[in-house]
């Protein structure tokens, strides 16, 4: 039995050694396949490197082949160019030489078929040749003006497109109705008051129509005159903030706007000096720009208008190297008329260069303003480049509309018809022209003639008034007694 075990332990060793022996071998020859492959590579990668070489070897001889023929090609035209020059220089002289003799020979010819000596035919053959010449000259110079002049147009183009890529301002169109927002649907309540009477001391304060809508959280305040809209948009602000609305409160209002008007033109000419970058102004002349915030024409607000004139003129001037500074004041200022053009007489340009020459502005900003509608001559190329920059800024699309311009003519002349008569004090077009409301003096006017006077105005606007649909004239008298107790 033992020996069997023994027998045993010895065929397993046996096996153990053989089975080592065995994978030894394999991972031997496995060894010997993975040094062999990666030999196998580096000799490829090292053939491929050999290729690329020679590749690129051959390449810079093919370039060094067309850089010698490109060479010689050159040398070979180079010289071709020196032989046709002397070729030239030669049939130069050889011309020269025959026009001398041609001249000779026809001066010659010309004075023994005119019976002239040749020193007289060489006279009137120079004579010939110089008039010929100025003709030619006269021919060219006119060709020469023509192109300066289209240069100059298509240049003018691009200086003022340049100009107004820089100035992309937006239509700037006044509109006769402005927005309120309100905290609450509760609020139209207050604002219409117990059987309207806020809503009618409001309107006749102010006299803008004042519109309440359902379903809408705003008010709109209707009128074609700004300021009117204006004043009645800080009122309602105001009560709105307050939220205690009563016919005294609308009248305390309307006083607070009123009187508040002139620092908002202050703060409105200041931002506009500011925009176009003037400095050194009057105050004065700051309140002035500032009431023309309120000011349109053809639908354009003026300040606005103001504004963009003055950057144009500006970069117009530095483009064509004009004074960018004095252009720009004088274009900030050259409407600056407007504010007195509707109380006094003259025209704005005229206006606005006396109130500009009053207040220290030097002559040639003086000039500009009077002469941007040709009513006297330009002195300078600013003065040229001021009215260039406005017809620019009134020009452009959708800056103007004509048809709120004549909108804004038509109520203002009704309200003027309607102040002609007797005993009105002030009248107000309201509803874009639809109704009329016509305070009267109390002392002049009885309660009778307030029928009358309702009437006799009703068919005056039917005789001399051109609009359509029907006008509603409403004439109100108030009487009210003041009595303080000491």
């Amino acid at each position: 039995m033992t020996q069997s075990i023994t027998i045993l332990v010895l065929l397993g060793a046996s096996l153990v050694a053989l089975l080592l022996v065995f994978f030894a071998r394999r991972e031997a020859r496995e060894e010997r396949e993975a040094a062999r492959r990666e030999a196998d590579s580096v000799r490829e990668e090292a053939r491929n490197r050999l290729a690329e070489a020679k590749h690129r070897e051959q390449e810079s001889l093919d370039r060094e082949k067309e850089v010698a023929s490109d060479q010689r090609a050159a040398q070979q035209y180079a010289r071709e160019l020196e032989e046709r020059a002397a070729v030239v220089v030669r049939d130069e002289k050889r011309l020269s030489a025959d026009r001398g003799r041609l001249a000779g020979e026809r001066a010659e010819a010309l004075a023994a078929a005119a019976g002239l000596t040749p020193d007289e035919a060489r006279r009137a053959l120079t004579e010939s040749i110089v008039a010929d010449a100025r003709a030619d000259a006269e021919v060219e110079l006119r060709r020469l003006e023509k192109r300066v002049q289209e240069r100059a147009e298509e240049r003018g183009r691009e200086v003022l497109v340049e100009a107004m890529q820089r100035q992309a301002a937006a239509a700037s169109a006044a509109h006769s109705t402005t927005w309120i927002d309100l905290p609450s649907e509760e609020m139209k309540g207050r604002i219409i008051g117990r059987e309207g009477r806020n809503i009618r001391a409001f309107e006749a304060l102010t006299g803008v129509t004042v519109i309440v809508e359902e379903g809408v959280n705003a008010v709109q305040l209707s009128c074609f005159d700004p300021e009117r809209r204006e004043i009645a948009e800080v009122m309602l602000s105001e009560l709105i903030e307050d939220g205690r609305i009563q016919p005294q409160r609308v009248e305390a209002a309307y006083a607070r706007a009123v009187a508040g008007a002139r620092k908002r033109h202050r703060a409105a000419g200041l931002d506009a000096l500011s925009e176009a970058k003037v400095t050194g102004v009057p105050e004065e002349v700051v309140d002035a720009l500032g009431r023309l915030r309120l000011r349109t024409s053809y639908g354009q607000t003026v300040l606005a208008h103001l504004v963009e004139v003055a950057q144009l003129a500006a970069d117009i001037a530095t483009t064509v190297g004009a004074d960018p500074d004095l252009a720009r004041r004088a274009g900030l200022l050259h409407d600056i008329g407007k504010v007195f053009s509707h109380d006094r007489q003259g025209t704005h340009a005229s206006l606005g260069a006396r109130f500009a020459l009053e207040h220290g502005e030097e002559p040639a900003v003086v000039n500009a303003i009077a002469a941007h509608h040709d009513e006297v001559a330009q002195e300078t190329l600013e003065a040229v480049i001021v009215q260039v920059a406005d017809a620019v800024s009134a020009a452009r699309p959708g800056a103007r509309n004509e048809d709120i311009e004549g909108y804004v003519h038509r109520m203002a002349r009704l309200e003027r018809l309607v102040a002609e008569h007797h005993g009105v004090t002030k009248a107000l077009a309201m509803a874009a022209g639809r109704e009329v409301r016509v305070i009267v003096e109390p002392d002049e006017i009885d309660d009778d003639g307030t029928r009358t006077l309702a009437r006799t105005i009703a068919e005056h606007i039917s005789k001399d008034f051109t609009f359509p649909g029907e006008i509603k004239v409403t004439v109100i008298r108030e009487l009210r007694a003041d009595a303080v107790a000491g």
